[in-house]
């Protein structure tokens, strides 16, 4: 009789229940980005994929952490904080002549925060339901960008499900077709 080899269980993950709470946010349209705080106070700063220098730099964000270090290792504390480099020559621009850097978590963030970040804006939150997201969408197709208010061409929704520690996004244009590797 054959030997089977010394097996580690695996346990099915927890499913998270659907109708939980959840915050829907802009989706702006500008560079993944990140501020990394050192246990030691050091400052790194780092696209979606890489970490970038004011040499090897991300559309100006490595040269505009640098700049903002100090308030960013105090405001920030020790961390990954992730967000989006948008503004002036980044996607949409926002018809805007500068760049500025915005925080994805709207809970973390509420308003405390260095000065120099913004936080994405919330559109909606509560439980979730097919419609907050139907209306969420129709707030931006009606009323433009509430990051850049008078812009009236903002990219879409990000919904963060707080049960499932996730997020998902829908976009105003080209929603159903696929960027990448994964939808």
């Amino acid at each position: 009789m054959m030997e089977l080899a010394a097996l580690q269980f695996e346990e099915f993950p927890k499913i998270s229940r659907l109708f939980r709470e959840v915050s829907i946010t802009e989706k702006i349209d500008g560079t993944n980005a990140q501020i990394i705080v050192q246990a030691d106070g050091a400052v790194q700063a780092a696209s979606r994929s890489r970490l970038v220098t004011p040499e090897d730099d991300n559309y100006g964000f490595a040269k505009w952490v640098k700049a903002n270090e100090d308030e960013l290792r105090q405001g920030l504390g020790e961390g990954r904080h992730f967000g989006e480099w948008c503004g002036s020559g980044i996607q949409r621009n926002y018809s805007q002549t500068t760049k500025r850097f915005s925080l994805f978590n709207t809970h973390k963030w509420p308003e405390v925060r260095p000065a120099c970040c913004d936080v994405v804006p919330i559109i909606w939150a509560g439980i979730y339901s097919p419609s907050c997201v139907h209306d969420a969408l129709k707030v931006l197709r009606n009323e433009g960008s509430k990051a850049a208010p008078g812009f009236m061409k903002p990219e879409g929704i990000i919904i963060w499900h707080t049960a499932a520690q996730t997020y998902f996004k829908v976009t105003l244009e080209k929603d159903d077709e696929w960027k990448g590797k994964a939808g």
